[in-house]
């Protein structure tokens, strides 16, 4: 996919004539931008936004008063006999975040469209399980790591093109579970409940460790009565792998991932007579289960009303979040046609609508496709605008909405209806 183009605003009437006639033409205005301090050169992959380089000096997980910080501290204590790794850029490689973790080559979250590339060689880390590998080489037997991670994603109340995750990872010897044989030395084979290097009695014990661990930390965070539930998941770096799922509001709620990881992981970070295990928390879901709070945006707000809430708690403090206001929504449509669905990337539209919306925008759905007799097709996009700080004027939705058509067009060879 080409790199984004910063372009400045300018007129309908501008824009049409200067229409890209393919995606290769786009460039950035820029050769090289910095992250946490680090000078980076962009080439024809980069994907990355102003809008989103600025996220990257925010880490809400070190924010006073901010609830991410809060579930951070939770994490720690409870794990506190766990060593903690911290890495303040989100920029790692390729090989760190996909081919350490046998990510595929063909693998989805490879694709631009679901992936921030730095550049041909660096990524902006999809999860914390990018630095497994790093922790394992130091030694640790033990760890968590949480970090600021990266998803090109949709745009709702539960979504956001950054979060932050907790890695945890425990190795386990022999001696340690108390059993004769961690590894199967006769030829075996993989089945649904074991890796075929492992032996059944080894990944039974790891299993219910990682359980007993992971669901008392969850009701230690959410209450003791907060139901809960395992059901059977699978990521290329664990197996068996699991999702750890509590009942909310009547409905089961996916929180998280673990399962035992995969001894190839283990070997090839020269540790031969080990096994493990490996979970992921989403610190923003926790948080808005704990606390009730609706809108991810609202961690990433400034406004005092919102932060003054939990200036004063500590991660074991129970309370709920008390909204500061109700703003009604704006709601507007855009169309336009496509040169093609090939070539069209709903995720560089997005984009266009982070940068250009100046965090007022609180979801975007699909809502109409057409393709007339032509066989051109039609794309309906609506965008509802609200803040959490006071009423939007129409003047202002209108000049934001204007900008995102003028800068779809401009970058993404669309012809916006009118």
């Amino acid at each position: 996919m080409a790199p984004f183009l910063f372009a400045r605003v300018v007129s309908v009437r501008t824009v049409r004539a200067l229409r890209f006639s393919t995606k290769a033409s786009r460039r950035f205005e820029f050769d090289s931008f910095d992250i946490c301090g680090q000078r980076y050169k962009t080439d024809l992959h980069t994907n990355i936004t102003q809008f989103i380089v600025a996220l990257t000096d925010r880490k809400l997980y070190k924010a006073a008063s901010n609830p991410i910080r809060l579930i951070s501290d939770s994490i720690r204590h409870y794990f506190k006999q766990f060593d903690l790794f911290e890495y303040p850029s989100p920029v790692v490689s390729l090989d760190a975040n996909f081919d350490s973790l046998l990510i595929g080559k063909d693998h989805v979250a490879r694709k631009p469209s679901d992936t921030y590339y730095v550049n041909e060689q660096f990524v902006l880390r999809t999860h914390t399980s990018a630095h497994q590998s790093d922790c394992l080489q130091q030694g640790s037997q033990a760890f968590i790591c949480i970090a600021d991670v990266y998803r090109r994603d949709a745009i709702k109340r539960t979504h956001f093109p950054c979060f932050h995750q907790c890695e945890v990872f425990k190795l386990f010897s022999s001696e340690e579970l108390n059993i004769k044989s961690i590894l199967a030395y006769q030829e075996n084979v993989r089945s649904d409940q074991c890796q075929e290097s492992y032996t059944i009695e080894a990944s039974k014990s790891v299993e219910n460790d990682l359980k007993y661990t992971i669901e008392q930390y969850i009701k230690e965070l959410l209450g003791k009565q907060t139901q809960t539930r395992w059901v059977s998941a699978y990521f290329p770096f664990t197996h068996p792998s699991w999702e750890l799922e509590i009942m909310h509001n009547g409905e089961w709620l996916e929180i998280l991932g673990c399962g035992i990881v995969e001894n190839r992981i283990l070997t090839n970070n020269r540790i031969n007579d080990k096994i493990g295990w490996a979970a992921g928390f989403g610190l923003e879901r926790l948080a808005m289960l704990k606390y009730s709070i609706p809108d991810i945006r609202l961690f990433w707000s400034k406004d005092t009303g919102f932060l003054s809430q939990f200036k004063n708690l500590t991660h074991a403090d129970n309370m709920k979040y008390t909204p500061i206001s109700k703003y009604p929504q704006c709601i507007k449509d855009i169309s336009f046609w496509i040169p093609d669905e090939d070539t069209f990337c709903e995720q560089d539209f997005l984009e266009i609508i982070h940068s250009q919306g100046r965090g007022l925008i609180e979801q975007v759905d699909l809502i109409d496709k057409y393709t007339n007799k032509k066989g051109r097709t039609s794309l309906c996009y609506r965008i509802i605008y609200r803040s959490h700080e006071r009423n939007l004027t129409n003047a202002e939705v209108n000049e934001i909405h204007c900008n995102i058509g003028i800068q779809t067009e401009l970058l993404l060879n669309v012809e916006v209806r009118e």
